[in-house]
């Protein structure tokens, strides 16, 4: 199953994108021998639009437009269930023994996502309820992927 993780905007070079890279490099390899065949990076420029409203619908077909037919759709949402690491590595799995070719995990721009991808998801997915910029949102997220081939391998890197 390949996971790719779809985010509205460019993850600039400096240290965020050195820990994204970091934390993906170390998913993609466990991830391997788990049935993952790597994490694929895919940034959707962010909408010019003027209203809220506009940027995340224009966004929102971008995204759409990437997600193949059969994948399963995570979207990353401040208002999302929390879920503990454990039980996002439980989904991950569960996806991986239904035959999923792949699993989409959004992240939206500085306005959120669109209603529309909320709806399509199989899981909203939150980080509690603070809001965060959205190349923190991915850094999070790439550990949390990391970090759930790290508890379906039986790697010591996670500790409960």
């Amino acid at each position: 199953m390949k996971l790719v993780v779809a985010a509205v905007g460019r993850m600039r070079s400096g240290p965020e994108r050195e820990l994204s890279a970091r934390y993906r490099e170390r998913a993609a390899a466990m991830g391997r021998t788990l049935g993952f065949r790597g994490i694929e990076i895919i940034e959707i420029e962010e909408s010019r639009s003027r209203r809220s409203e506009d940027r995340m619908r224009d966004e929102a077909a971008r995204l759409s437009a990437a997600i193949p037919e059969n994948a399963a759709i995570v979207a990353l949402d401040a208002r999302g269930k929390a879920l503990s690491s454990t039980d996002f590595a439980a989904r991950l799995a569960l996806w991986r023994d239904r035959g999923i070719p792949a699993v989409f995990l959004l992240i939206g721009g500085a306005d959120g996502l669109a209603e529309c991808l909320r709806e399509r998801a199989e899981l909203v997915l939150g980080f509690g309820g603070a809001t965060w910029p959205h190349q923190l949102v991915r850094i999070m997220l790439l550990e949390q992927i990391y970090r759930a081939t790290a508890i379906l391998s039986g790697h010591p890197y996670h500790r409960e």
